[in-house]
């Protein structure tokens, strides 16, 4: 049997982010919530910036940090599989008006599909990137979810053809960075000098990224380091995994090189000129910052076999994703050399004192992009779960 809410009556609305972006995006729906229903009563899976929005967090997100196919899924499967265990069997005795899915498809997409076959309301927050890899999760979306929030303009008619409601609500990332980043403001809050340039170093935000990842990038930073004395390279740390990046640092002989500093990675790549980042949603934040990247990604071999299997375009990075074409470069698994790394910053650096039109031509794509996914993403969210529940 459906729930049923008097109307004009708040909702109770469960909720499960993964990991840091699963939790912005659910902050930010949550906050759009508030805004309807002050008195709304949320509940599940959270990370801190959701508990900022009175969130009751029954397991933190943090729980549900995997990485790929890696060894390390197999050792921590066990415990996620219990957590959704449990939390299925609360959920069903509790009753919720609605359930959000925001992200982690693996984990959600079934816990939904159980949900909505016993009366409760289901949405998925950001849609699978279907048009990317894995087409079969098409069918799994249509079984679990009442309705999809998209994050990109071109989404819900893709949707639509499989016959799943959904909206576009944009990007909320495009609302939270300004169309015109102040670099020189940044700068003084990091404490950098304003003359010399800045790498911003982003090796990962989860704990098996930064196993594989921070290592070729902080070889990559130590040979940056002996070609441009002059160059300041800054890593934004995730507060967890700070002692971690730090003791990698000093294993790659580059830690007297580096400022690591807690978090802070939008002050990061605001004040770079470039950044070596890993590919995941903060290489859509560099973009919206427009600054030039080199996109770097390395993961455990099987998991790299089998993503390539399921691959369906030329791209991994969001930013060549969204502009259809190779606009900047992407460095992969074995590509993912110090010195190949190394190489392709340096010449987004000179590109960055000439100020030639390569940089040019990317600015100017970077902010049709950013002008493109701009919308009031948490009212429209909340619009659309507030005409879900009638």
């Amino acid at each position: 049997m459906d729930s049923m809410r008097p109307p004009g009556q708040a909702p109770r609305v469960a909720m499960v982010a993964g990991e840091t972006s699963g939790d912005l995006l659910a902050s930010l729906l949550l906050g759009g919530l508030r805004q309807r229903w002050s008195t709304v009563a949320s509940m599940g899976i959270g990370g801190p910036r959701m508990a900022a929005q009175g969130f009751d967090a029954w397991w933190d997100s943090e729980r549900l940090a995997v990485h790929g196919y890696s060894l390390e899924l197999v050792r921590r499967l066990w415990g996620i599989v219990q957590i959704r265990k449990q939390l299925r069997a609360r959920l069903l005795q509790e009753r919720p008006d609605v359930f959000i899915g925001v992200d982690a498809p693996d984990f959600n997409l079934g816990l939904e599909q159980g949900l909505r076959a016993a009366g409760i309301k289901t949405v998925h927050f950001v849609c699978p990137s279907i048009w990317a890899w894995r087409p079969e999760r098409i069918e799994k979306i249509r079984a679990a979810a009442d309705h999809v929030l998209c994050l990109f303009p071109f989404e819900p008619a893709l949707l639509a053809e499989h016959g799943i409601a959904a909206t576009y609500v944009g990007h909320p990332l495009a609302g939270v960075i300004p169309f015109e980043p102040d670099r020189a403001a940044a700068r003084t809050r990091l404490g950098l000098n304003h003359d010399a340039p800045v790498l911003a170093v982003l090796p990962g935000s989860r704990r098996a990224e930064v196993a594989y990842i921070a290592r070729p990038f902080f070889q990559a930073a130590r040979l940056l380091a002996q070609e441009r004395p002059g160059l300041q390279m800054v890593v934004p740390a995730v507060p967890a995994l700070r002692a971690r990046i730090e003791e990698l640092a000093r294993e790659c002989a580059v830690a007297d090189s580096l400022r690591i500093v807690a978090g802070q990675s939008h002050d990061v790549l605001a004040a770079c000129d470039v950044t070596l980042i890993a590919s995941g949603t903060a290489t859509l934040e560099a973009a919206l910052f427009q600054r030039p990247m080199v996109i770097g990604y390395h993961m455990h071999p099987l998991s790299w076999r089998l993503m390539q299997r399921k691959k369906l375009q030329p791209w991994v990075g969001l930013p060549n994703i969204l502009c259809r074409d190779f606009v900047v470069p992407e460095l992969l698994q074995d590509a993912a050399t110090p010195r190949a790394l190394a190489d392709a910053v340096l010449q987004w650096l000179d590109d960055v004192q000439a100020g030639n039109a390569r940089l040019q031509q990317l600015q100017q794509r970077f902010g049709e992009l950013h002008y493109s996914l701009r919308r009031d993403t948490p009212a429209l969210a909340a619009d659309a779960v507030a005409q879900l529940l009638g």
